[in-house]
């Protein structure tokens, strides 16, 4: 009797041994199904997300799938974070794995865990025994064969009919998971709301074609699954998770399998490319009102990560700029918010265009500007130098080259050099405003240039055609530092003859030392009258001339050659010297910067 009493005492404390340490592990359990087969397909589909599926027959007779185990006091936190993020049902709970019996994923388990199969099964006798000792033990349970682990449990084919009626008891978390899945290959593109109405059957017949499927706008139990399992597999590849970052104040979901925080360079948080995905995010963050809005969408267009060509909308609290390159895409959003400008720019390669689309439509649907902080400009110092050419770490795209021109009509039509516009793939005027060739004369040198939006100068030149008085100070307003000021300069000079130096009539020669990027502007007199246009100094030969020696298109060359297409220049009538600064406003007004983009 003392022998019998010592052995339940023993089983007695490892019984109650196994259950403590079964509570230290405990189980994310975030689906239930009633057969083994469903439940094999839902651990399939799950395990494309998570690492750490696993699946438990439980006493009830139905079949669990969970994730873990976890260490007690992290499990509450994993579920919380799973639940937030709505990867898993709303309805996910803890397990302590009481009520688990045989393992039947992963497939070939079989087994269940150490420390729930030192419990025992329960008694269905009834409890009050007068003796435990005299009980006879519970017979042991019949545990279901696992399947082989080359031969995954297949579906057998459902009619619509049946489909519909599987489909019927899904719950609305099961709903919202497909709507998703459906949204994000591109077929579905209304309200996640769990009702399956005549958009969510259009896009289950779309992807049922996609995937060489008879479109009947029901998905099967094993579709369902198929779905689920490429959407869960996608997202693990592109590695989509909220960031929130707390020194720009912004949340938006990012592919951090693709990119990785770089650094900070106000306004800007740059997240650089991973493992060489050609994908780059940068995340826009700094104090502002409408102006600085719109500064900065003039500004980013400048920068070789956005493309010319491609559509750009602005309003008055936000704007989109979409370009696109035969070796770049990009996407850029920003909005004004409570004295706060946020956004992010996308940039990738148009070849993994399909993919980036739906990472675009996740930043998008996620973007929330979060607090009431913007970037520190502050937070990383830069030297003067290191902003030289860039714009916080930006590359900015500058033109092939930029030359000079003058207004010489109230809408906006420039006159410049032929070599202002040669080999151009795009013209613009002042840095921003597109513009179309409509006149070339290699043989004068000189283009005329049609703005496609009508401008306003502040000045339109009036052309000298009177007799030229020779040592005259004259003035050419020209960009001489091409595109890197952000107005003309002044470069004064003498009036030498009135023809070129082998009797060119139609020329004007000058002294003054001009740069390349003088070419195509004004030559204009004291009283501000234009006497011609700079032509580009004629370098190379074997003949150099002084580097003051200059040349210009007369005056008189120029009208008669723009009349011809429909341009009457008005004539100068000006009389006397003007004041160095009204000279200086006159020729500021009239003059325009020409570049070429290749």
């Amino acid at each position: 009797m003392r022998h019998a009493v010592f052995l339940l005492c023993l089983s007695v404390a490892l019984v109650f041994g196994a259950a403590a340490r079964a509570q230290d592990q405990v189980w994310v359990q975030i689906e239930a199904q009633p057969t083994l087969r469903q439940a094999e397909e839902r651990a399939r589909a799950y395990t494309g997300v998570f690492p750490d599926v696993a699946g438990f027959q439980l006493t009830s007779g139905w079949y669990a799938i969970v994730l873990g185990p976890y260490a007690a006091d992290m499990a509450a936190a994993r579920l919380g974070a799973l639940r937030n993020e709505r990867l898993i049902p709303g309805d996910s709970f803890l397990a302590d794995g009481r009520n688990f019996r045989s393992q039947f994923w992963p497939v070939g388990q079989g087994a269940l865990p150490p420390e729930v199969a030192a419990q025992p099964l329960p008694d269905p006798v009834a409890e009050s025994v007068a003796d435990p000792l005299m009980q006879p033990p519970p017979a042991p349970e019949v545990l279901a064969a696992p399947e082989p682990e080359s031969e995954p449990a297949t579906l057998p084919e459902e009619t619509p009919a049946e489909a519909r009626r599987v489909e019927a008891a899904l719950n609305r978390d099961d709903r919202l998971a497909l709507q998703t899945a459906l949204q994000w290959f591109g077929h579905y593109r209304s309200a996640i709301d769990g009702a399956f109405g005549p958009g969510t059957r259009n896009a289950m017949a779309a992807w049922q074609e996609a995937n060489a499927l008879p479109p009947t706008g029901i998905l099967t139990t094993a579709q369902r699954a198929l779905l689920l399992d490429a959407y869960g597999q996608a997202q693990a590849e592109l590695g989509l998770a909220t960031v929130t970052e707390p020194e720009a104040g912004i949340e938006i979901t990012l592919p951090l399998a693709l990119v990785a925080f770089d650094h900070y360079e106000p306004p800007f948080v740059h997240f650089a490319e991973k493992g060489g995905s050609g994908v780059r995010v940068i995340l826009i963050s700094q104090p502002g009102d409408q102006g600085t809005l719109y500064g900065l969408y003039d500004i980013l267009q400048t920068l070789e990560a956005v493309p010319l060509d491609g559509p750009r909308e602005r309003g008055e609290r936000s704007f989109t700029i979409s370009g696109r390159s035969a070796t770049l895409e990009s996407h850029t959003y920003a909005e004004l918010s409570q004295g706060l400008v946020k956004g992010y720019m996308l940039v990738w390669n148009p070849a993994d265009g399909e993919r980036m689309a739906r990472v675009l439509a996740a930043m998008q649907a996620s973007f929330r500007p979060v607090g009431e902080r913007a970037l520190d400009p502050g937070l990383v110092p830069m030297a003067a130098e290191q902003r030289k050419g860039l714009l916080s770490g930006l590359e900015v795209r500058r033109p092939l080259r930029s030359r000079s021109g003058f207004y010489v009509d109230t809408s906006g039509a420039v006159l410049t050099t032929t070599e202002a516009t040669t080999g151009c793939a795009r013209i613009t005027i002042d840095r921003d405003q597109e513009a179309d060739l409509v006149l070339s004369d290699p043989a004068l040198g000189i283009a005329l240039l049609r703005p496609r939006v009508a401008l306003a100068p502040a000045a339109v030149a009036q052309v000298q055609t009177g007799a030229l008085r020779l040592g005259a100070e004259v003035a050419v307003s020209g960009y001489s530092y091409e595109d890197l000021l952000p107005s003309p300069t002044l470069t004064f000079g003498t009036l030498e003859d009135d023809k070129g130096l082998n009797g060119e009539s139609g020329l004007v020669r000058l002294t003054l030392e001009a740069l390349p990027g003088d070419a195509g502007g004004p030559v204009i007199d004291a009283a501000g009258g234009v006497l011609g246009m700079l032509l580009p100094r004629a370098d190379g030969g074997t003949r150099q001339l002084p580097a003051e020696v200059a040349f210009a298109v007369s005056g008189t060359g120029l009208a008669a050659k723009l009349a011809g297409a429909g341009i009457m220049v008005p004539v100068s009538t000006r009389q006397g010297a003007l004041a160095p600064e009204d000279l200086g406003r006159l020729a500021t007004g009239m003059t325009a910067l020409v570049s070429c983009w290749n």
